[in-house]
């Protein structure tokens, strides 16, 4: 079988599997409470001059 042939069989098997899990009712998602703080350091103006070192490199 070629690289992206079509499986009929193995497409079938995935199908069985999947259909198999069970979901019991304490299968809710976990709630996350908290802060995410983004530093991006430098400025814009210094990111920009260092781009332009790296191009000339």
């Amino acid at each position: 079988m070629s690289m992206g042939a079509y499986d009929e069989d193995e497409h079938e098997r995935r199908e069985r599997k999947n259909n198999e899990v069970e979901l019991s009712e304490d299968d809710d998602r976990t709630v996350y409470h908290g802060e995410v703080e983004y530093d991006s350091g430098d400025s814009t103006e210094d990111l920009l001059d260092q781009f332009e070192q790296i191009k000339s490199s």
